[in-house]
């Protein structure tokens, strides 16, 4: 009875209902319907896209603005508003919350929004401005993840008020799940998903599309692990196998640490955090830990992080404390080391599901499939309207006096269309579009231009009927475009992967009293990790492929020896072996993922890399060094003997691209060039060099080109090993690792050696799109190849011809090099 009424006010036929409802049944079905609610609309995210709903509309709102990468930024609140008016029936906080996120560089691995202003700090310890303070507009991939969306590519589903349509999902040309990872917090589930390489997801992708059997072990030659946007190191891969094959799994992440002088002392230098954490969180932490006295030897902790550097947390050390201890036990007792659980749980066709990286690649995968056979379809019946009318307008042209007759003694419009409908066979959509047709559209070039598009779209629909009626053409269709996709978008590696999650230099310190001075080899792969056999036995090569495991530098050495690494900026630094990790010497070629990040150790500038590693033995024949300039040099051996020094002295804009160390003084000193010139000539004409020496010419330079490579070549190998050239060519617009290209390889004895100082032969053809060598390498064979990620790429075997063009590598690759127990072993002979 509502209230202020009486029985008095009640009508003659009102009738009073009461229904009994079971108080349990109707809190579970309320419950019910509230997670279900959570579960789809809000917090999982969709396995084809990646998205949440809520970042779903934002991309979708801000594509129909048109606030595109190449227009201004506009308000937060402009956007935000939009969502919550159109779409999103939630508070402008949530909202607001995940245009945010999807801009924050250290959050997303690929960030979807470009945002202006204050939009927080890593491990939310900043928050961001307000909206009416910032600015935003779409990045760059996320015009990729809407692109071809009203082409009829996704299902529209009615919004909260039914008044627009809104996408179910994106067509999302990139892998965005993977990619970017995803965290949520649901009814009685959850979903916590790292992020990974666009390059590496993307070359899984392709991988399995032609080998759908692929196994679990064959994907993760391609995406070894996640690779977080903060870089770090993750340590402990057992986890992440764990992960990629149930959906569930852990790693512990670590900082990047080194130990460098700060002032008169040593000091604590953390360049890369773990994912998620913050500078505050970890300095608070350490001021409690010394508070309390349960660490001790810090007398002080600054952040100098800025924009120019970035991340720079300096820990002073106090005299009489070994850095590398303290270091191992801020890991232990900081967020320095933090652990991140995976769960992969995403909504497939509106369920959750708990999902492996095979199943997340497939899901993807099949989604693309859809969206272009859509497209496709959409596009060949926009096609064939336009061919429709095309054929019209050429009958007409034809019959262009005749068609003016009959629209001249027409009465009316509808009177003109049914007599040219009558006259001249043609359809309704034909004349309707003939009377629209201007009169400047009558001229013979008119029907050039008209026979010219006639054959264009005939072709076009030829095209996507074959796509349509191929399994095989679209699956192709769909990884040339991840291909694309790849090339634009992608970025080197950040992350770096360890299999032991202990520390060497901390644990070489414990044992430094019961280690021998044994001799050993000391190894530096490609990934910039360092490690040391235990035993003086040469490594053997293996079938066995793992990650990390191409090698670009090895030394023969002792426990206790020291060894000197070779840098781009020039210079020599020493390093004690002691400080390597030990690793097998005879389990087949070594496998570095027990080794140390080489910054761990070495304290290198802005743009410096390590190149390779020599011994520092004043006899023999010495070192030689070629730069990016064409400059060679040999250095004297007597001469290695000091803690770090410049081998060379570089011209303003020069660098070092190559560094060896000679065994016996009579290899040919080879160099190749950006635009496929390979030069090669005897050692001995170059006139060995002081310190102070700048060097003489090695090769003569084209305008605008570079050398890629410099190297050693000793014509005496053994059998089954003669020396190849490996070159790598691609478009000098894209980014480093991102682009496959062509590869080749090609017997050394297909080059003629010429005198110092020329330009060389040609030694690779660019294709249509290639305009540079993005990689080469001249070694012993079989030659290995590794990606950015340390995952092996195959590589074809060495008939290719001297000025021929290779072939389309499987992957971006990132390195190459030669058998290391072949080159051991010769080294150990001599």
């Amino acid at each position: 009875m509502a209230r202020g009424t009486t029985k008095q006010d009640q009508p003659d036929d009102f009738e009073e209902h009461i229904l009994d409802i079971d108080v349990g049944d109707e809190m579970r079905t309320s419950f019910l319907e509230y997670a279900y609610s959570v579960i789809y609309s809000r917090a999982l995210p969709d396995a084809r896209d990646g998205l949440k709903p809520v970042q779903r509309r934002i991309l979708y709102t801000m594509n129909d603005m048109r606030v595109l990468p190449d227009r201004g930024h506009v308000k937060c609140a402009r956007i935000v508003g939009e969502v919550m008016g159109r779409l999103h029936p939630h508070g402008d906080g949530a909202i607001y919350d995940a245009l945010v996120r999807m801009a924050q560089s250290w959050a997303m691995r690929l960030p979807m929004v470009d945002g202006h202003g204050n939009f927080g700090s890593p491990g939310g310890d900043d928050p961001p401005a307000a909206m009416r303070y910032t600015e935003a507009r779409m990045a760059p991939p996320a015009v990729a993840m809407t692109r071809d969306i009203d082409e009829d590519t996704v299902e529209f589903r009615p919004n909260y008020d039914s008044r627009e349509l809104e996408p179910a999902v994106l067509p999302a040309a990139v892998p965005n799940l993977l990619v970017n990872g995803a965290s949520g917090i649901a009814v009685g589930m959850a979903t916590n998903m790292a992020p990974h390489n666009l390059v590496e997801v993307v070359a899984a992708c392709r991988h399995l599309i032609t080998h759908p059997q692929a196994t679990l072990d064959d994907l993760m030659r391609y995406i070894p692990g996640p690779d977080l946007p903060t870089g770090g190191t993750i340590v402990g891969l057992d986890g992440i196998r764990d992960a990629y094959e149930t959906g569930r799994g852990s790693f512990k992440m670590r900082a990047t640490a080194r130990v460098e002088p700060v002032g008169r002392r040593k000091g604590i230098v953390v360049t890369e955090l773990p994912y998620a954490v913050g500078t505050e969180k970890v300095i608070e932490r350490i001021k409690q830990l010394v508070q309390s006295k349960k660490l001790q030897g810090i007398s002080d902790v600054k952040d100098l992080t800025d924009r120019e550097k970035g991340l720079r947390l300096v820990i002073e050390v106090k005299n009489g404390f070994v850095p590398e201890v303290l270091l191992e036990q801020l890991y232990r007792q900081t967020p320095l080391e933090d652990s991140f659980g995976i769960n992969n749980v995403a909504l497939v066709d509106g369920q959750p599901r708990t999902l492996g990286l095979k199943e997340l690649l497939e899901v993807f995968l099949q989604h693309r499939y859809d969206v272009v056979r859509r497209r496709s379809r959409y596009r060949r019946g926009k096609a064939a309207d336009r061919l429709h009318l095309v054929e019209g307008l050429l009958i007409a042209i034809l019959d262009i006096d005749e068609v003016i007759q009959v629209i001249r003694s027409s009465d009316n419009a509808p009177e003109a269309k049914q007599r040219l409908i009558a006259v001249f066979d043609l359809s309704e959509a034909q004349a309707e579009y003939i009377l629209d047709m201007a009169l400047r559209r009558l001229t013979r070039f008119s029907k050039i231009e008209l026979e010219k598009e006639q054959q264009e779209l005939q072709a076009t629909i030829e095209y996507l009927d074959s796509i349509l009626a191929d399994d095989t053409l679209l699956k192709k269709v769909v990884s040339d475009e991840l291909a694309e996709v790849a090339k634009t978008y992608g970025t080197p590696r950040r992350t770096v992967l360890l299999q032991s999650a202990g520390s060497a230099a901390v644990e070489a310190q414990r044992m430094s009293a019961e280690v021998s001075d044994d001799p050993c080899f000391a190894f530096l792969s490609s990934t910039g990790l360092l490690a040391r056999t235990s035993t003086d036995e040469p490594v053997h090569t293996g079938d066995d492929r793992a990650n990390h495991d191409v090698i670009v530098s090895a030394v023969r050495t002792t426990a206790r020896g020291e060894i000197g690494v070779l840098t781009s900026a020039g210079r020599l630094v020493r390093l004690g072996v002691l400080d390597l990790p030990a690793i097998p010497g005879t389990a087949g070629d070594p496998n570095l993922q027990g080794g140390v990040p080489l910054s761990a150790l070495l304290s290198l500038d802005a743009g410096e890399r390590a190149l390779a590693l020599c011994t520092l033995a004043t006899d023999g024949p010495g070192l030689a060094l070629g730069t990016r300039l064409g400059t060679v040099k040999r250095v004297n051996p007597e001469v290695l003997n000091k803690d770090d020094w410049e081998v060379i002295r570089l011209a303003d804009g020069d660098e070092v691209v190559g560094a060896v160390q000679l065994r016996t003084g009579r290899e040919e000193l080879c160099f190749v060039t950006s635009d496929a010139q390979l030069l090669h000539f005897p050692a001995d004409a170059v006139r060995p060099q002081g310190r102070t020496g700048g060097g003489v010419a090695g090769v003569r330079l084209a305008d605008r080109s570079r050398v890629v490579f410099f190297g050693a070549v000793d014509p005496q190998t053994p059998d089954g090993h003669s020396p190849v050239v490996v070159t790598v060519s691609g478009s000098s617009s894209a980014l480093p690792g991102t682009e496959a290209g062509a590869v080749k390889v090609t017997p050394f004895s297909e080059y003629p050696g010429k005198g110092r100082a020329t330009g060389g032969v040609r030694c690779h053809r660019f294709l249509k799109g290639e305009d540079t060598l993005v990689l080469a390498w001249a070694g012993v064979s079989p030659a290995r190849a590794a990606a950015n990620s340390g995952a092996p790429v195959e590589l074809p075997p060495a008939e290719g011809r001297r000025d021929g063009s290779g072939v389309p590598a499987a992957q971006p690759i990132d390195a190459v090099a030669g058998p290391v127990g072949v080159l051991l072993s010769l080294g150990a002979e001599d």
